[in-house]
Parts: structure tokens; C-alpha cells; sequence
């Protein structure tokens, strides 16, 4: 039985210091297990919380990082440089886990708008590295972790509410985003659910009524988050305000 997971922490920072502890944890398991762990990052607040958490967390030194890739759920597709990457918002977490021998090579961010021409061709690079990285006749690698916010709206990663998008594995261009920027790259939902665990890491009573909703009823379109699913785990880990309605 694959298992679902609620658990409640008092506030973001707590969450955030919680699931930084977490990660740890898997990732020496991963690699125990495995000899390799894949684990894609998030953005958002929390998403950012928890990378500054792990970037100062004594166990950090117990993890080999040069076995680790990480991988983005999303990107916002606009120059490498800009404030508004997903990518650069983690940055003082890799420049710590350089000195405890991080490969960059590893570090598998999303094309940038300086760098491709339009966020489908990002997207078709991005596919492509996935199935480079994958086992024998996979489309993409077997992710340890998948971590993802969530939205006031129920989104995650870039699959809004009732907003026309493609599926199957790989990255997909998203256009005409209800949050700006306009244009972004996203894993497909049916990626996203091949992840071993996924984490979906909720904070704020603004989420409320979507954390409620998406507990409910499946509906990937209107509730993009209530479709998301591990292979083995799905794990809500969210802070008190988030969860008030539950």
C-alpha cells in the first residue's frame, strides 16, 4: 500500500528545519540503498526555507553530495541572472555543499531564456537530459524525493487550475501563466508521479482551503494537487495554519 502522510508542524520555519532533517535522512538512504539519490528541489517560500535549512544542518556532513543530483520540479523561463529563477533562490545552499563535494555537474537546472530560444525548446532539452540520466528504457530517472509547493490555487510545480497543458513524461512549456512570468518549464504530472516519495510542502493559512480541497475527490484538472502521488509515499508536510480546515 502506497502510504499518504499528514503531518503538521507549528509554522514555516519549524516545517521548514523539519523537512531539511527529513531529506537528509532519505538521502543517506538513497544512497545506502542505491549508491545514487535524486532529489528535486521546489521553489516558494518554503521551498527556499528548507534548502537555507539543510545548508546549515550538522548533518550535512554526513552525506556524500557527489552522489546526489538535483533536479527542478519547475522553472520560470527568463534569464539565467534573474531574481525570479527558481534555481538562484537555492544558491547559498549549493555554494555550501560545494566545500563538501557537491558536483555542479549534477545540479541539473531548467534552460533559461538567454540560453534557448522559447520555453519548448527548454522543455525538449530538459526531456532529453531526464532520459540521458534515467535507467535502461526509462524516460526519466527514479527521483528519491520530489518536493513540491503548493499554491493558494492548488497548483504545483506550473500545472494551474483549468489551464490547458500537455501530459506525458518529460518537461512541458507553460504559457500564459496565471502567476507571472508568463512563461515557465514544468515537469508533466505523470513525471511528477514517478517519484518514489513526493513531498508536498504547504505553509500559510492562505493555502487552507486548497490543502482542504485537495484532500478530497481526485481532480487533476480544477485541483492539480490532489493527483499528485509517490510510488511508494506521498507526504504532506505542512505547518498549523495551512492545515486549519483538515
Amino acid at each position: 500500500m502506497i502510504a499518504r502522510q499528514i503531518v503538521i508542524h507549528e509554522d514555516l520555519n519549524t516545517t521548514a528545519h523539519a523537512v531539511a532533517a527529513r531529506l537528509i535522512t532519505a538521502t543517506l538512504d538513497a544512497i545506502a540503498a542505491r549508491g545514487v539519490a535524486h532529489v528535486v528541489l521546489t521553489g516558494g517560500s518554503l521551498g527556499v526555507a528548507v534548502a537555507k535549512a539543510v545548508a546549515v544542518n550538522p548533518a550535512r556532513h554526513s552525506v556524500n553530495w557527489s552522489l546526489v543530483h538535483f533536479w527542478w520540479g519547475d522553472e520560470r523561463f527568463v534569464d539565467a541572472a534573474s531574481a525570479d529563477r527558481n534555481a538562484g533562490q537555492v544558491e547559498e545552499l549549493f555554494a555550501e555543499l560545494d566545500s563538501l563535494g557537491l558536483d555542479r555537474q549534477t545540479v541539473h537546472q531548467m534552460g533559461a531564456a538567454d540560453e534557448y530560444a522559447s520555453a519548448e525548446e527548454a522543455a525538449t532539452a530538459y526531456t532529453e537530459l531526464l532520459r540521458e540520466e534515467a535507467a535502461a528504457e526509462a524516460q526519466n530517472p527514479e527521483f528519491d524525493v520530489l518536493m513540491l509547493g503548493m499554491g493558494p490555487d492548488s497548483h504545483v510545480a506550473s500545472l494551474f487550475p483549468n489551464h490547458t497543458r500537455a501530459d506525458g513524461l518529460g518537461a512541458i512549456a507553460v504559457h500564459d501563466s496565471p502567476k507571472p512570468p508568463a512563461d515557465r518549464v514544468s515537469l508533466t504530472m505523470s513525471t511528477i508521479n514517478t517519484a518514489r516519495e513526493v513531498w508536498l510542502l504547504v505553509a500559510g493559512g492562505e493555502k487552507a482551503p486548497a490543502l482542504a480541497a485537495a484532500q478530497h475527490e481526485v481532480n487533476e484538472h480544477a485541483v492539480p494537487a490532489s493527483a499528485v502521488k509517490g510510488t511508494v509515499a506521498t507526504r504532506w508536510l505542512v505547518d498549523r495554519a495551512a492545515a486549519s480546515l483538515l
